[in-house]
């Protein structure tokens, strides 16, 4: 398992390089160029400026999260080529600098959604929610306003600029089927998963967030089985899986230590964290301590150690803690404790399992 960080660059983070670099085992920066709006190909110039930037502390910039697909590329319109080949030309200049993994989503309009971003728990931390009564009572333009109203840094599949033209997108989604939806997902992996290959980049879908639709809109990267047909899509390496426990663990019939026995060999980025699910459906984001939420982080951890894991993780969403003001999901803290119980599983296992061997358990 190779730990990395996500970080979103200078000026656009509260966290900084060096205090990545002081996290036990973190050797690298999950990264992107937020400000560059989806469908333009990323300028070489920046995309050396962030590799400088982390290679003054020894992190490197294996891993992109995201280069994000334009909405033409989802809807399958005819101007779809040009996009496409623009997100080619990104990946071109991304492997200059070693980028092996590019995790990317093909979620029409909106990205991730929670209805609060700063529940109050228990202990007195807060957290990412998601009250799924509320949400189709939401309107979608107050709901981006809701989002974006008490930030000054990006806030990730947000972006002002990507949202500023949500009628026209929804009359153009209006018509779109969860079935069209996979044809252009399969139309535009069959076009850039021979770059990758060619490039030595393993494209990495994520999982939608959460796994159902939202606002009538479809959604397809839910579950094992729709994992599995995406695979298949394009039988390939460098057509994989960014594995997140949280985004399919918000469904509690995901079985996800399954998806890692099935698909450990297409997963070259993980995504570990907890989420809280409750009975009615709405879910929280706790500690990644396995007892303090549903998903089973301890036997996720244990399946990758099974499979000898090489890929990259990260902890996503952390609480925010002990007054950090950071961006909502994204603080330095509780991703760092996050990062210490994952390696204290993985160590644990490193120990233990080799000793079971040798006595015959497995």
């Amino acid at each position: 398992m190779r730990m990395v960080f996500r970080w979103f660059g200078e000026g656009n983070d509260t966290i900084s390089l060096g205090q990545i670099k002081q996290i036990p085992g973190v050797e690298g920066i999950v990264w992107a160029l937020h400000d560059i709006p989806a469908g333009e190909a990323w300028p070489m110039e920046r995309i050396r400026e962030v590799h400088n930037q982390a290679a003054k502390f020894n992190l490197h910039l294996d891993v992109v999260e995201s280069v994000n697909v334009h909405e033409d590329i989802k809807l399958g319109l005819s101007t779809r080529d040009q996009y496409i080949q623009n997100y080619i030309t990104t990946m071109e200049r991304l492997a200059q600098v070693g980028v092996k993994v590019i995790c990317y989503n093909f979620m029409p309009v909106f990205d991730w959604a929670r209805t609060e971003l700063h529940k109050k728990m228990d202990d007195g931390s807060t957290a990412l929610f998601f009250e799924k009564s509320r949400i189709d009572g939401i309107d979608p333009f107050k709901f981006v306003e809701q989002i974006n109203q008490n930030s000054m840094l990006t806030m990730p599949g947000w972006e002002p600029e990507r949202l500023s033209h949500l009628t026209s997108l929804f009359e153009a989604y209006k018509d779109v089927s969860a079935e069209n939806l996979w044809g252009h997902l399969a139309y535009f992996l069959k076009a850039v998963v021979p770059a990758a290959e060619r490039l030595g980049i393993q494209m990495a879908i994520h999982p939608d967030d959460p796994p159902w639709p939202i606002f009538g809109l479809p959604r397809i990267m839910t579950s094992q089985a729709n994992l599995r047909r995406l695979l298949a899509l394009v039988d390939s390496p460098s057509n994989g899986i960014t594995l997140c426990s949280g985004s399919l663990g918000a469904n509690p019939d995901n079985d996800i230590i399954a998806m890692i026995h099935e698909f450990h060999d297409r997963i070259p980025f993980a995504h570990i964290r907890n989420v809280r699910v409750y009975d009615n459906g709405d879910f929280i984001e706790t500690s990644h301590r396995t007892q303090d939420g549903t998903v089973d982080i301890t036997g996720i951890v244990k399946a990758y150690h099974d499979h000898g894991f090489s890929g990259y993780a990260r902890p996503d969403h952390g609480r925010h803690l002990w007054g950090e003001e950071c961006r909502p999901g994204y603080g330095l803290y509780d991703r760092a404790l996050g990062i210490m119980y994952l390696w204290g599983l993985w160590d644990a296992l490193e120990r233990i399992q080799p000793m079971d061997r040798k006595e015959g358990i497995v």
